[in-house]
């Protein structure tokens, strides 16, 4: 009668042996839970160790795969690496952005190999990942914290389909949101009425802002609540006068290696016409009759080409409303304003998102709408339960 079988989960005796001075060889058969049988061994500096060694190693067993490219001994900075080569990949074929791969690789670089890159698969642990995010939300923000997350969890995940990990560590890292302080609440901070037409006034007196060919540009921020990217990409074949809309059709960024590109938009509602008010319309038929291409970019640069907009933003706009006392407002602010405008007359949340080219509504929300005051509707309807009571 043959020996019993292995139960799943369960090694057999440990054989020890001496393989010279100080080096010892510990091994046993271990049953899997794919029901195979393994040899397993592990070498250390006395009888105990190699014991405590091989014993570490069953603990932490990780089915073979064959053919995986990734152990649990592979270093995560190698997986890591794998993962970043996917992400480049899918940024050719448009599946992502370069912008978004320029954010993982910087991240990768800079914050996630210095603190992980050299531990082997088998030790990377959900506590060791859960500190690492914490301390970036506390050195940095929330949303780095988020970006570093997303960051390990792709790398877990490669891991786990190669059959190096069980199951990916990431998923229980813990909330990463920021604590606010009471008495500073977080809000998205937009022009008034009153600002805008203050700004507008202001940009059309100062002669640098002029040469800059910023009044216009600012005219069709508020005109459109297109991105900095999308405003400077857009093209006067994209104006339908007749119809008054603007087809927003591209976005301009700069990638690293690849230099400054157009791509489709930011998110899948990015490509859209844009309804203009008639006040738009005229100032661009108006900029149309002295534009020299017109094929060309709507606002060009000196040379004709597609602006830089990290160049309008810091050498033109930036002095600018230093000079006006307007250090606060930057391009997005343009954008917000113009979702709580549309906001204050009465459209919906997702007509705003869709004028904006946001995907998702509680976007538009969050984010991009100014806080109101109260206004006096809750005031009444609370009064009007108070009367009732008061009258019983």
């Amino acid at each position: 009668m043959g020996r019993p079988r292995l139960q799943v989960g369960t090694h057999g005796n440990i054989r020890t042996e001496q393989a010279g001075p100080k080096r010892w060889r510990a091994r046993c058969r271990y049953r899997d839970f794919d029901g195979k049988v393994y040899e397993v061994e592990r070498y250390g500096t006395s009888k105990s160790n190699a014991i405590d060694r091989l014993k570490a190693a069953i603990r932490d067993w990780v089915t073979p795969v064959a053919g995986a490219l990734i152990t649990p001994s592979t270093r995560f900075s190698e997986v890591a690496r794998m993962w970043l080569t996917a992400i480049e990949a899918d940024a050719e074929r448009g599946l992502r952005s370069f912008g978004s791969l320029d954010t993982y690789r910087n991240r990768l670089d800079k914050i996630v190999l210095p603190a992980v890159g050299e531990l082997s698969m088998n030790e990377v642990t959900t506590p060791t990942l859960d500190t690492l995010c914490k301390k970036v939300r506390d050195a940095s923000s929330a949303s780095s914290a988020k970006t570093v997350r997303s960051i390990l969890g792709g790398v877990c995940a490669l891991a786990v389909s190669h059959g190096a990990l069980e199951i990916n560590p990431v998923r229980e890292v813990g909330p990463l949101e920021s604590k606010r302080a009471r008495n500073k609440p977080t809000q998205s901070r937009a022009l008034s009425g009153e600002q805008v037409l203050d700004l507008l006034a202001k940009l059309d007196a100062d002669e640098q802002a002029g040469r800059d060919d910023l009044p216009d540009l600012i005219r069709f921020f508020l005109g459109t609540g297109e991105r900095t990217g999308e405003a400077l990409c857009a093209h006067w074949p994209d104006l339908d006068e007749q119809a008054k809309v603007i087809n927003m059709s591209g976005n301009v960024i700069r990638a690293r290696g690849r230099g400054r590109i157009v791509n489709r938009g930011k998110t899948e509602n990015a490509v859209r016409p844009i309804p203009l008010a008639d006040w738009c319309v005229t100032m661009l038929v108006t900029r149309r009759t002295t534009a020299e291409n017109l094929d060309g970019p709507i606002f060009p640069s000196t040379t004709g080409t597609i602006r830089e907009a990290t160049n309008v933003r810091n050498r033109a706009w930036k002095p600018f409303t230093v000079r006006v006392g307007y250090e606060w407002v930057t391009f997005r602010t343009f954008r917000r304003t113009v979702a709580t405008l549309l906001d204050e007359a009465g459209l919906t949340a997702r007509q705003i998102a869709d004028v904006l080219g946001h995907a998702r509504p509680s976007m538009t929300q969050d984010v991009y709408m100014g806080r109101r005051a109260p206004g006096r509707a809750a005031a009444d309807a609370l009064g009007a339960v108070i009367d009732g009571e008061d009258r019983k």
